[in-house]
């Protein structure tokens, strides 16, 4: 069903500090002799879905589980290093909820909702608490106290870390308690279960089709709410930092079943990865922005040095971002940072084999740190540097370029983190909610958590509480039938395509047409051909493309290639995105919208705005939700 316009985002009243606690004290509750009688499926186990799930169990509710790892402990989450942000003021330099409120705004180049924003930073002191009591092991000081860092964007230190382990070690707190859960009988977990489509019967949210990934089974599963946290789609541009299992299908399947999603094409490169060697890589390999308090980055002031580092005097390094970004330095937000090495390296000056990296040197922090305190901060990030390119960073400078990282967009929510479609929420990177055009680095193991530990369990029960439990659905609906049959025969036409191409062969090149088109920089021109080109390339798939096996089976290119069918459309969406926003904001940066020093010119009278699109059959079409800053002024973006 087509709608007119987006849904209400339902900001509570009230002054900006006091909102989340005026719509707690006026939600709905479900007494906890009843909770046992509702049901909730959360789709996803990493840190967002494993915290969600937690909770709800230890609240009372029935909760059931999908993931398709092998164990919840596989989630991407283990990924994020450098840290989670928290507004705790440690360090007495002057951080505080309003100034980290602040600071996400200003980083999300203001294309975000106050209310949101306000309540990350909010619910961020309680955070660092109850990972404490759960045992992770942050970094502390001599005399005991927690320890901090800073990171892109801020001119505080407000970042928590386990060494390089953060995501690792807080994603291990969020599966015990899950764990506890599911032993006690009060969750069910699936593991090797992949969501293929979401049941919608009248409107509403009743429960998902998925497939067991070991027999090639598909089942109904029904509920009274379905959660999705299921991560980014940063995985499209096939090089990218993110795990290879990671995709956008559960929220695309939403989507085409009426979910709306918002600002798809806000994705996020990071500047701190391992550049690409050759041809032969699946992904690509993240360094923790941690690194860049202590490492200075350079190129040389020559194009096309051939010189070792060390060889290079100090008078031919361009310190670039510290040149640029004085105020900030090093420590510059994420897509400064990224397009910043870009412009270095398209002029002439990347270094290494490829000439496509700059230099992230430590040679000052270990000359006036030691190397001790230099290894105990970053150990486990220097080891795993050598481990893949046999260089000690010690010594010589890490090789760093900019790579796809973290989605920005996706589905679109209200502030109590439900989509279009009701009962259907979407928490974590799996929603838009929180970070704008540009995510600060820090802040998305502190969404994931916020999410599923603090703001689902008072907005779902707020859901569950309005329900008439007389007019239960399950599987024996006919509307689950209809959605597995479709499931199933999407399947059966994928492989019997038969062509002779890898679904590897498809998703490089899909990749390759959006890094170059809507990466970095777009331009219209570039955006319209990739369009073209997209759908050129979604045509050769379903004639081309080989799947060996049958579906009902373990088949892993299967799995792989209905993602890829999903990464084409997504892609085609993107594109559109990034056309109908003409100027620059954050992770968008339309080149024909620049000041003359090379910076985004962001359109305040025209772009202020979250762009929200609606699936209608081939076609996507553009809902606008206007943003309205009642306690901030949106200002210009300068970290100079």
């Amino acid at each position: 069903m087509l709608i007119s316009q987006v849904p209400d985002a339902k900001i509570p009243a009230g002054p900006l500090d006091k909102k989340w606690s005026n719509f707690k004290q006026s939600a709905k509750l479900v007494s906890p002799n009843n909770r046992s009688k509702y049901h909730v499926i959360v789709v996803g186990t990493g840190l967002a879905g494993s915290s969600a799930a937690a909770s709800l169990a230890e609240m009372g509710f029935k909760v059931t589980t999908f993931c398709f790892h092998d164990s919840p402990r596989r989630a991407h989450s283990v990924a994020a290093q450098g840290g989670v942000n928290a507004a705790k003021n440690y360090q007495n330099d002057g951080d505080s909820v309003y100034r980290m409120f602040y600071d996400t705004l200003k980083g999300g180049d203001f294309r975000s909702r106050e209310a949101n924003v306000y309540r990350l930073a909010e619910c961020s002191a309680h955070l660092i608490d109850q990972a404490v009591a759960q045992g992770v092991p942050f970094a502390r000081e001599y005399g005991g106290y927690l320890n901090n860092r800073s990171f892109g964007g801020v001119q505080v230190n407000r970042t928590f870390y386990a060494r390089g382990q953060t995501g690792q070690q807080l994603l291990l707190g969020a599966y015990q308690a899950l764990m506890r859960q599911v032993s006690l009988g009060k969750v069910t977990s699936h593991t090797r279960h992949e969501m293929l489509d979401l049941v919608v019967i009248e409107g509403i949210a009743k429960g998902i089709i998925a497939r067991n990934m070991d027999t090639g089974q598909v089942t109904q599963h029904a509920a009274d709410a379905v959660v999705l946290a299921t991560g980014g789609f940063g995985k499209i541009f096939y090089l990218s930092t993110l795990a290879m299992g990671c995709n956008g299908s559960a929220i695309w399947r939403a989507h085409k079943k009426g979910a709306l999603t918002a600002c798809p094409s806000w994705t996020q490169i990071h500047p701190t990865c391992l550049p690409q060697s050759g041809d032969h890589q699946s992904k690509l390999t993240l360094m923790s922005e941690s690194l860049r308090n202590d490492g200075r980055i350079w190129v040389p002031k020559g194009k096309n040095d051939k010189r070792k580092a060390i060889d290079i005097p100090e008078e031919e390094r361009d310190y670039y971002l510290e040149r640029k970004y004085p105020s900030f330095g090093n420590l510059a937000p994420r897509d400064i940072s990224s397009r910043a090495a870009k412009e270095q390296i398209d002029a002439g000056h990347g270094v290494g084999p490829m000439k496509n990296a700059v230099y992230l040197d430590f040679k000052d922090a270990i000359k006036q740190q030691g190397i001790e305190a230099i290894r105990k901060k970053y150990g486990n990030l220097f080891d795993m540097y050598e481990k893949i390119t046999g260089v000690n960073a010690y010594t010589e400078p890490m090789l760093i370029s900019p790579a796809a990282h973290f989605s920005m967009g996706g589905l679109w929510v209200d502030y109590e983190l439900s989509t279009s479609i009701p009962g259907l929420y979407a928490i974590g990177e799996a929603n838009f909610s929180d970070h704008g055009a540009n995510r600060l680095g820090a802040n998305s193991l502190l969404q994931a958590c916020v999410d599923g530990y603090y703001i689902l369990p008072y907005t779902l029960p707020n859901y569950l509480a309005g329900l008439d439990r007389t007019a239960r659905t399950d599987i024996s609906h006919p509307a689950f039938q209809d959605a597995a049959n479709e499931v199933s025969t999407h399947l059966e036409q994928l492989c019997a395509v038969n062509g002779n191409k890898t679904v590897d062969h498809f998703h490089r090149q899909l990749g390759k047409i959006l890094y170059d088109r809507c990466g970095l920089s777009r331009t219209a021109e570039g955006l319209r051909d990739a369009i073209s080109k997209i759908t050129e390339l979604k045509e050769s798939f379903y004639r081309e493309v080989k799947i060996p096996g049958t579906p009902g089976r373990m088949n892993d290119e299967l799995e792989k290639a209905g993602r890829v069918a999903d990464y084409f459309e997504i892609g085609i969406q993107m594109c559109k995105d990034a056309l109908t926003r003409d100027e620059s904001c954050g992770a968008h940066f339309r080149e024909e919208f620049q000041t003359s020093e090379g910076e985004a010119m962001r359109n305040d009278a025209d772009y202020s705005f979250i762009s929200c699109w609606q699936h209608a059959g081939v076609d996507s079409i553009l809902l606008k939700e206007p943003l309205h800053f009642e306690f901030v002024k949106p200002t210009e973006r300068s970290y100079k």
